[in-house]
């Protein structure tokens, strides 16, 4: 099972996570009160940045039949597209620049350069997700209904396809995200999925159609004879800016170390243990200033759990002192480069397509799926430790290094009981092999 005991798990108090909340509020208040002028700088530039790169990528599509035109403007495109879905939608989609009361920069008013609507994502993933991150038939977003990303999930046939299945969501990942939130949305609603004619599918429907038209219709023929060329171009920058979504989401979302709870945590969850969930269940990748701005700063994913609707621009500060609060109460702060988060993830992916019967791990024990039960017997979460020296108390990150230990430990004294058991069966046989040879030689 998935974590049912957060206090438990994290090896902490609930006077330990009530000071964690504060101190947690302590940060978010701090920034609210701090935004200004610089922030508002920030996310109007990166506005006219934007619409710069995309403006000079359709110009030079003019000239796409050329080779190093066609590249260039494909490029310019492609870089166009990804800001304006990480940086600009996703993160003005959050509320994150309400404050400035700017009725061009604001949750309510914007749509995105995707095929879902702004108002259907918004609906499905500020509530569904960012209230129930992880948790286990809450969290739509877990898998996104067709991945098995916890052993917590019951294996089905289908899922063995999930490593084909996982490629093709990456090419297709707006549409993906549009037709996940499109159900959602009819899930709220109480609309049954099968009737066509629902507001939801017609506002879907509308906006599906005018960005088809506008990047497979529109921009290619007003490029006259280099329609073709032009039409490939915007082709590949949709497809660009999809992989690299999706793998900023993956990574952010699904390595081990981002963990996973069930229905049961829930019940009676303070503010607190909500900050602590969040912490637990996302993962961050390392990112100089280039990557994090391409990435919308969701290279912070754990500070935006935290604080969804912080503007972006202030996760890197944010970051330096949520590490800080990590140290202090001995929680781990689950981060690694791009590339590995992702591999981690990818191989969950393929691993979890197979039956449990093939996994040798359990779930309350496997890199993507753990529990406070993995604990039992190894580490002392009614009784805290302290460390003798330091007088620091040991949390979850002294215990998950102890399970590490031990379960090492486990695994020789098993390899060293059947050394031994094999050594033991062979010495057995070589003693009637000598046994039947005497019998024989009685024999003659």
């Amino acid at each position: 099972m998935a974590i049912t005991d957060i206090q438990a798990f994290a090896h902490l108090t609930a006077a330990d996570i009530e000071t964690l909340g504060k101190e947690l509020d302590s940060i978010r208040r701090s920034v609210e009160t701090s935004r200004g002028e610089r922030d508002a700088k920030y996310i109007r530039r990166t506005i006219a940045a934007q619409r710069a790169l995309e403006v000079a990528g359709r110009a030079v599509l003019f000239g796409s039949r050329n080779r190093w035109a066609w590249l260039g403007g494909t490029a310019l495109l492609s870089v166009a597209k990804i800001i304006e879905n990480m940086e600009l939608g996703h993160n003005v989609s959050h509320g994150q620049w309400d404050w400035m009361n700017d009725p061009e920069i604001h949750s309510t008013s914007w749509e995105w350069d995707m095929t879902g609507t702004s108002a259907q994502w918004r609906r499905a993933h500020n509530y569904s997700h960012h209230t129930y991150t992880n948790v286990l038939g809450k969290d739509e977003d877990l898998g996104f209904g067709i991945l098995r990303m916890t052993r917590d999930e019951a294996w089905h046939p289908k899922h063995l396809v999930q490593p084909a299945a996982n490629l093709l969501l990456a090419a297709t990942f707006e549409w993906g995200i549009a037709l996940h939130d499109l159900g959602i949305e009819k899930e709220l609603a109480g609309i049954p999925a099968k009737q066509l004619l629902s507001e939801p599918n017609k506002d879907f429907a509308r906006k599906a159609g005018r960005q088809v038209v506008k990047d497979f219709v529109l921009f290619p023929a007003l490029t006259g004879p280099a329609w073709k060329s032009t039409l490939k171009a915007n082709t590949t920058a949709n497809l660009v800016r999809n992989l690299w979504a999706y793998a900023v989401i993956f990574c952010g979302h699904f390595p081990d170390g981002a963990e996973k709870f069930t229905i049961e945590q829930l019940d009676g969850e303070t503010q607190g243990e909500w900050y602590l969930r969040q912490m637990l269940g996302s993962a961050n990748f390392k990112a100089g200033p280039a990557m994090a701005f391409m990435s919308g700063n969701l290279c912070y994913q754990i500070e935006h759990h935290l604080f969804p609707d912080l503007p972006s621009n202030r996760y890197p500060e944010v970051a330096a002192q949520v590490r800080q609060l990590c140290d202090k109460y001995d929680l781990p702060y689950t981060t690694g480069s791009l590339g590995k988060q992702y591999l981690l993830a990818f191989r969950t992916i393929h691993k979890l397509a197979l039956p449990d019967r093939f996994l040798k791990r359990t779930a309350d024990d496997a890199p993507e799926t753990s529990s406070e039960r993995k604990f039992h017997g190894i580490s002392l979460p009614e009784a805290l430790r302290v460390d003798p020296e330091t007088g620091k108390r040991l949390g979850l990150r002294s215990a998950l290094h102890d399970a590490k230990v031990a379960l090492e430990a486990k695994a020789r004294h098993e390899k060293e009981v059947l050394r031994e058991a094999k050594a033991a069966l062979k010495q057995r046989a070589r003693q009637e092999k000598a046994a039947l040879r005497k019998r024989a030689r009685g024999l003659r």
